[in-house]
């Protein structure tokens, strides 16, 4: 199985850190390719970043359909052109919101997100709206952590925990859902400390969801069904 990893960032900042993640992710037989958009923005923190984010994106989203890839992984949380690149491919495409929401509702009867900003909770709460989960989401916290300063895991999981555990006393959510790709390697710590609190209560990693879902659909022999993402019309474009 081959599963393309689509960075939407400019710069090489989490590259690296993006490769190592996944490839701890993947099953036995999967492997998994890492590309970065050529254009677009150095992080993805409002509606106006994910807008121009969209076409390097789409770009290299057709690039590893075109190259053989059985399903694409754009990482980031906020599902930038997840919806778009459907129409356009007939290989299975997830970003980080749609599998790890879909994960916590098998979990527990309310999830939390707990994100970096507070700019990015209005596309979350948006998300959340257009999936139709309202009353399953409890709330949607921030860390205040800016996406390009989340390499001090210490730091990041103290303010996880944090707002993990006021979540939990304010019974706003049972499971919890980190709401950024970026937050790397701190989902099983996380757990661990809330556990520790006296209460056990899962929480998801956007990035292991995605790919393990991606892997299950591939495994399934499914993609994105033509009735709703359909191809768009041929007309004149200028991206």
């Amino acid at each position: 199985m081959q599963i393309t990893t689509v960075v939407p960032l400019i710069g090489d900042g989490f590259t690296k850190h993006v490769q190592e993640e996944v490839a701890s992710w993947a099953s036995p037989g999967t492997t998994i390719d890492v590309v970065k958009v050529s254009r677009g923005v150095g992080s993805i923190e409002s509606e106006y970043d994910e807008a121009l984010a969209a076409p390097g994106i789409l770009e290299q989203v057709q690039a590893a359909a075109d190259g053989g890839a059985d399903g694409v992984f754009i990482t980031c949380f906020g599902d930038p052109s997840v919806h778009a690149a459907r129409e356009i491919v007939d290989i299975p495409v997830v970003g980080g919101f749609e599998p790890a929401v879909l994960n916590a509702l098998a979990l527990g009867e309310r999830f939390g997100v707990i994100t970096v900003l507070p700019n990015v909770v209005p596309m979350i709460r948006g998300l959340v709206r257009r999936y139709g989960l309202t009353d399953r989401c409890g709330c949607v916290r921030v860390v205040d952590i800016p996406v390009l300063s989340l390499d001090e895991p210490d730091v990041l999981l103290d303010r996880l925990h944090e707002q993990a555990a006021a979540a939990i006393a304010a019974d706003e959510a049972e499971v919890i859902v980190l709401g950024c790709t970026g937050m790397i390697g701190v989902a099983e710590a996380l757990q661990r400390r809330l556990a520790d609190d006296g209460v056990f209560v899962p929480v998801v990693d956007p990035t292991g969801a995605a790919l393990l879902w991606l892997e299950m659909q591939v495994r399934l022999g499914v993609r994105p069904s033509r009735a709703t993402y359909l191809p768009p019309p041929a007309k004149e474009r200028r991206p």
